[in-house]
């Protein structure tokens, strides 16, 4: 069975589980919905997934931001992951802006692997959630799949496990270690052709919409302005410099969007430029300057 995922941490923990190699705990739930418990509570070893980590396949394209009409192997999107994942990086250095660089050619060498997968008639399974990035990989990934006559199965993350000590809520699939990921497995289903054909619609209409971003409202994916979770930055901006870092590790913890860092990270220097946010003490690591409000921030 090849497993399909769209985030690198998720895909890392499944080939541990594929490999049957322990990978230690992740950083776990974004939430813990247990009275009087400050800890998450345990979660009992679930088993391995059948198989072997070269049927794992990471399509980390973040298909939820930017011009969804470029091709996922254009320069466009190359450039974009790279501009995105450079966010958290400090230092400038050649070697570091070639890696960088070439994480768009890893995802669509991951393409190219799956695409070979299904011309042999490789069943595949797709792991998606609510966060938008894995959502409208889903999506554009039935588009793809349209053309292949294979057994298709998807497991969906529930947004909460009851556990034995409590309940764990989750908001995407890199909160899953690779010792929990069998225990999903109950969840999986088959799609039938029509339901890769519905998913694969509504791709159609997102790309012909083609938003700056996309994001889950109500269940749904709906297009919004690039400028649509600015909000929550604005609820943690003040006139005393924070460090960067503390700013987005807040809106992380207590806004569970599926949304990562480095678009936080993004949007502090787009208001940087525009003058709604000033950089009090800056430093190389921009995660570690000092920011406040802008003199243009009423």
């Amino acid at each position: 069975m090849i497993e399909v995922l769209f985030g690198d941490s998720e895909a890392a923990a499944m080939k541990a589980a594929k490999n049957k190699v322990a990978a230690g705990r992740v950083d776990g739930p974004t939430a813990v919905l247990a009275a009087g418990k400050k800890k998450p509570p345990e979660r009992p070893f679930a088993g391995w997934v059948e198989g072997t980590s070269r049927e794992v396949v990471c399509l980390g394209f973040m298909l939820d931001i930017g011009d969804v009409k470029e091709p996922v192997d254009s320069p466009y999107r190359k450039e974009l992951i790279c501009s995105l994942l450079s966010q958290n990086r400090c230092g400038r250095s050649l070697a570091l802006k070639e890696e960088l660089r070439q994480a768009g050619d890893v995802y669509v060498n991951e393409l190219q692997r799956l695409i070979q997968f299904l011309e042999d008639g490789e069943a595949i399974r797709i792991w998606y959630s609510d966060a938008p990035y894995s959502r409208c990989g889903f999506y554009s990934l039935c588009r793809m799949l349209l053309k292949y006559e294979t057994e298709i199965y998807a497991v969906k993350l529930p947004e909460y496990a009851v556990w034995e000590k409590g309940i764990l809520s989750y908001s995407n699939w890199g909160e899953i270690s690779a010792e929990e990921f069998a225990g999903f497995l109950p969840c999986e289903k088959a799609l039938t052709k029509e339901e890769v054909r519905r998913y694969a619609m509504l791709w159609s209409e997102l790309t012909e919409e083609n938003s700056p971003l996309r994001t889950v409202l109500n269940g749904r994916v709906v297009g919004v302005p690039e400028d649509f979770y600015d909000f929550l930055l604005w609820k943690k901006m003040t006139r005393k410099p924070i460090k960067e870092a503390r700013i987005i590790g807040d809106i992380l913890g207590s806004c569970q969007l599926g949304v990562g860092d480095w678009w936080y990270a993004r949007r502090i220097d787009y208001h940087i430029q525009q003058g709604n946010i000033m950089i009090a003490e800056d430093s190389e690591n921009k995660y570690a300057r000092l920011i406040c409000l802008g003199q243009k921030t009423a």
